[in-house]
């Protein structure tokens, strides 16, 4: 959440906030200075009308005095119930209220004017026509989403024989390094309350479509394991020399991909349903930045052990993630479409998501402050299946990277004999 009271000092830096990520509701800032000082407005009458109370009724008050009283009671519980109905209104346009952006951003409106920073590795020449990850799935009978559609509708499949192995070989991969690295491994519910969801950032009126809903249980799914690692130390405060913490987490991930119609229906590129490595920090505010690049060179270390082709880019103001103050992304190169596409996010989200959370550090002179929060993809599985299955695509066969080779029962993918 932002600071509400730095946005009624400051509320043209918030404005700015919103022009330059080209979100069209600039009108949320001038709402929320207005419902506050109503709610100022009311909770003064409220204490002046406690006080005339509280002070007639300490003498003998006569009849018209406790008709009086009478009145003024019923005045309050108004005004009580008006500022509940307020603050309610005032919390839902808080929500809306994206984070303040690093000023080092690159403007731009949308994804196309991300900047590219780095390109690594050498796009794959083939000498025969390349297929692409569903055509291979299907040969090699490594995916089956015609059947997966059947049970479970669109945007779900189903994955099968060393496609399986491949997968737990990845993750096997994955935190072997980080543990090393010293991350913490940790497998986070799956599940999530409304209250966290929406202290970190995730669940205000214009997310909800996205998000899956169990009202039985009043308990939503989430979209990626940063969901519910950030609020492990939620209502906690922890001890500056404890930190940076660092976890690794899987978790299978759900979202609605609200909005996306018409966007990679072919596949499993996007899907309702997908496992995900993710890295979350936990860090002082001056640590922050070295860990954001800390998280962008695991990521790049990762790729590169896998030697897929890959991009780096720094994301624009108008493609900037809600909760982020600064974001890159790393595009890895998918052969069948002739271009990179994003299989990693690593954002700095600075105290946005703890203020939601009201995860705090004590610091040594005793001052409490909010810890700053970063994330990152380890490994979006489902994505970097895809990119390993056609930039490892032979004519006959498909081969494996060389370091997955010790956590797999074989060092190729052949053809089934049917």
């Amino acid at each position: 959440m932002i600071d509400l009271k730095d946005l009624l000092k400051n509320p043209e830096k918030y404005k700015k906030n919103l022009i330059e990520r080209n979100n069209p509701n600039l009108s949320v800032i001038d709402e929320v200075i207005f419902l506050k000082e109503k709610i100022n407005s009311l909770i003064s009458n409220q204490n002046d009308l406690r006080n005339f109370i509280n002070k007639v009724s300490k003498s003998k008050p006569d009849e018209k005095t406790i008709l009086d009283i009478r009145n003024k009671k019923e005045q309050l519980k108004k005004i009580e119930e008006e500022i509940n109905s307020l603050e309610k209104e005032l919390s839902e346009k808080v929500e809306l209220i994206p984070n303040l952006k690093s000023e080092e951003i690159p403007l731009g409106k949308d994804e196309s004017e991300n900047v590219v920073i780095k390109k690594w590795g050498q796009i794959p020449s083939f000498d025969f026509d390349v297929k692409d990850h569903v055509e291979l799935g299907k040969i090699y009978d490594l995916i089956d989403i015609e059947r997966a559609s059947k049970v479970a509708g669109s945007r779900f499949y189903y994955l099968k024989n060393e496609a399986v192995l491949l997968e737990i070989a990845l993750i096997n991969f994955v935190y072997e390094l980080l543990v090393k690295e010293g991350f913490t491994a940790i497998i986070p519910p799956v599940f999530i309350k409304e209250e966290f969801y929406k202290g970190m950032g995730r669940l205000n009126s214009l997310q909800k479509e996205e998000r899956y809903y169990l009202p039985k249980d009043d308990l939503y799914l989430v979209g990626s394991a940063e969901h519910t690692i950030g609020p492990y130390y939620a209502d906690e405060i922890l001890n500056e020399k404890d930190l940076p913490k660092r976890f690794i987490g899987f978790s299978t991930c759900f979202r609605r991909e609200a909005g996306s119609y018409g966007k990679d229906i072919k596949g499993i590129l996007r899907t309702h349903q997908f496992d995900k490595l993710e890295m979350f920090v936990f860090c002082l505010k001056e640590e922050s930045e070295n860990e954001h690049q800390f998280l962008l060179s695991i990521e790049e270390k990762i790729v590169q052990s896998l030697n897929l082709p890959y991009q780096v880019v720094f994301v624009c103001s108008g493609d900037l993630g809600f909760t982020d103050f600064k974001q890159y992304d790393i595009e890895v190169w998918i052969p069948s479409q002739g271009k990179y596409r994003e299989t990693h996010s690593c954002s700095n989200t600075t105290d946005f998501q703890s203020r939601g959370i009201r995860a705090r550090v004590r610091r040594k002179n005793g001052k409490i402050e909010f810890v700053h929060m970063l994330n990152a993809t380890a490994l979006a599985i489902g994505r970097t299946i895809v990119a390993i299955l056609e930039n490892y695509q032979r004519k006959d066969f498909i081969e494996i990277p060389e370091v997955l080779k010790k956590y797999l029962p074989f060092e190729k993918i052949a053809k089934k004999n049917k």
